[in-house]
């Protein structure tokens, strides 16, 4: 962070809050109290009414003329806002997004911690093995600096890539690196659990024009509507995916549902993983070849 971008922090939070020490905004900013002395001294200097208070309860101020109307943001509005942002914590490493967790923290003061709503999500090792990978992909974004690393795709096969770095993005349990390949030259979308060796090169590139950059496209395979037959113990999960307009009864222990999913090997993953709660009625085509899926796996330990 930079002293324009500290000096906006600590005003930021001054128009918040009422009295704030040097301590606290040492750590919050993760400077030394005696930057934050000369930071206060920059600020006035820039006619800013900031003044001090001295004591054991002392710290900076700013004047209540200078402050912005609070019910533009309400302390619920930031609550509200640190909901959404702690949850996702676990998947964002970005320290900027720390900085703003801790900034609205600071603004909210001590019923903080008392949100009604907490999020959850895996945390996996090989996600945590992510870590760097993001971090570097986030600092060449800002610095616009080519990302160079080998590719492995689904077949194996291996290739050197060279990417103008645009955007990340996470989908569902996986990290996206979005950008310009020079190799290919086109728009490519990357897994990072499919990269190795990468390395952030000094070569700078100029960012291409937001009218350039092509909308995102996803896998979008054509869907089959099948029906099947489902234990009530993972029931819950047809609801949570295809809501309950897709289920209706159909005897004491089971639910007749109605989903669309691909005919390939994703739907058949996606299916086979309920095991034997899950039984196939229809179309017999979609069984029929759910059932070679099935047997190809079983050959496997026989």
């Amino acid at each position: 962070m930079n002293k324009i971008e500290r000096l906006i922090s600590i005003v930021m939070i001054l128009l918040q809050k009422n009295i704030v020490s040097t301590t606290e905004f040492s750590q919050l900013l993760n400077v030394s109290k005696r930057t934050i002395i000369r930071d206060m001294e920059t600020l006035s200097l820039a006619n800013i009414p900031i003044y001090a208070l001295h004591g054991v309860h002392g710290g900076y101020g700013i004047m209540d003329e200078y402050k912005i109307d609070k019910r533009l943001l309400s302390s619920k509005d930031l609550e509200n806002i640190l909901t959404a942002l702690g949850g996702l914590g676990q998947l964002l490493v970005s320290e900027d997004v720390a900085l703003t967790i801790k900034k609205i923290e600071s603004m909210v003061g001590s019923g903080a911690g008392k949100s009604s709503v907490h999020l959850s999500f895996y945390n996996w090792d090989g996600r945590t093995e992510m870590i760097p990978y993001l971090k570097m992909c986030q600092e060449a974004i800002m610095q616009t600096k080519l990302l160079a690393f080998d590719y492995v795709d689904r077949g194996g096969s291996l290739t050197n890539r060279q990417v103008e770095p645009y955007q990340l993005h996470f989908s569902e349990m996986s990290w996206y690196l979005r950008g310009f390949c020079v190799d290919r030259m086109d728009y490519r979308t990357f897994k990072l659990s499919r990269m190795e060796k990468l390395q952030m090169t000094p070569r700078t590139f100029v960012p291409r024009e937001a009218d350039e950059l092509p909308v995102q496209q996803h896998y979008e395979p054509e869907l089959v509507t099948v029906k099947a037959l489902v234990a009530h113990s993972i029931k819950e999960q047809f609801v949570e995916r295809f809501g309950h307009k897709s289920i209706q009864p159909y005897d004491s222990g089971r639910s007749e549902v109605f989903i669309e999913v691909p005919q390939d090997r994703y739907g058949f993953q996606f299916l086979a993983g309920f095991g034997t709660n899950l039984e196939i009625i229809g179309p017999q085509s979609y069984a029929d070849d759910f059932r070679m899926f099935l047997e190809d796996l079983i050959r496997l330990y026989t």
